[in-house]
């Protein structure tokens, strides 16, 4: 079964990331992770938004007293909520966020971030990655809301994908390289268990990002595979969106009713890029989502 796609916002990001429905603002986070930049598309009114980030950002989520999280190369920081007109922010209020701040700084030479995503209690789940994607060159690790930070996975190449099931009782994740989307059993807190959900074949490109909607399926973005399927928790292939860009890179739910399915994409490394690789699409009503739980710090 396939869906037809929309542009939702035209652009040129080398490797667009990330998107992430905010539900108290009513629009929609993405990134640009070599760009480092992150963006805000409000669908209702088409009002967009730019913020340069301090460093490559792998990841860009709501807090929940507003602001936003983020996963720097050199850490996990805090974005404000933009300020009145007197405060004199160092930050960017135009984009809605104010002064930046490290919560947790942990420089590794030659590594960078990656995907991130928030567990239903409201701790950031924050993956790496080493620049060359050496195996064992990244992680996964657990950002509570006062910066302390476990290190879950010490033994990943490319962190990519993370979500939870609707009863948060299971944790997908995905580590590029692998070719699989795991399952792992979640307490809460910790993971245990791991087991593959599914594998996508060489040729059909490598899986990126994910989310996970209502009914608890899997909707994957495939790097190189010019597609987005979805799977059942049963790990069955049961709908496929093919795209004309060949690097989507990660998904999510979003509008008033968590209906509509946006695409980020990228263009970098590609020879001839399609005219709407770096672009945002939308899949208009291809499903029912979750609402994302806001980092808690």
């Amino acid at each position: 079964m396939t869906h037809p796609y929309e542009v939702a916002v035209p652009a040129e990001a080398a490797l667009g990331e990330g998107p992430t429905w905010d539900a108290d603002a009513q629009r929609l986070i993405w990134i640009d992770i070599l760009g480092s930049r992150v963006f805000t598309y409000d669908p209702v009114s088409g009002r967009r938004t730019v913020m340069a980030t301090e460093q490559h950002v792998g990841a860009a989520k709501p807090r929940a007293g507003g602001g936003l999280v983020v996963n720097l190369r050199d850490g996990v920081g805090l974005y404000d909520p933009a300020p009145g007109p007197a405060s004199g922010s160092g930050g960017n209020p135009a984009a809605g966020f104010g002064e930046f701040r490290w919560l947790h700084r942990e420089a590794v030479p030659g590594r960078r971030a990656n995907d991130a995503a928030v567990a239903p209690d409201g701790a950031l789940w924050a993956g790496t990655m080493r620049y060359d994607e050496a195996p064992g060159g990244g992680s996964l690790s657990r950002v509570d809301a006062d910066g302390t930070t476990v290190t879950v996975l010490d033994d990943v190449a490319v962190s990519n994908g993370t979500g939870w099931s609707p009863d948060g009782r299971l944790m997908y994740y995905i580590d590029s390289p692998t070719r699989r989307i795991d399952v792992f059993d979640f307490d809460g807190r910790q993971i245990t268990n791991r087991r593959p959900l599914a594998g996508i074949e060489e040729g059909d490109g490598f899986p990126d990002g994910l989310t996970v909607d209502a009914d608890g399926c899997v909707w994957v973005a495939l790097w190189d595979g010019g597609a987005v399927r979805r799977y059942t928790p049963a790990g069955k292939l049961d709908r496929v969106v093919e795209l004309p860009t060949s690097r989507p890179t990660a998904c999510a739910f979003g509008g008033r009713d968590l209906t509509d399915l946006y695409i980020t994409t990228a263009r970098t490394g590609l020879d001839a890029p399609h005219p709407l690789s770096g672009s945002l699409l939308v899949v208009p009503g291809a499903g029912k989502g979750l609402v994302q739980p806001a980092f808690a710090g």
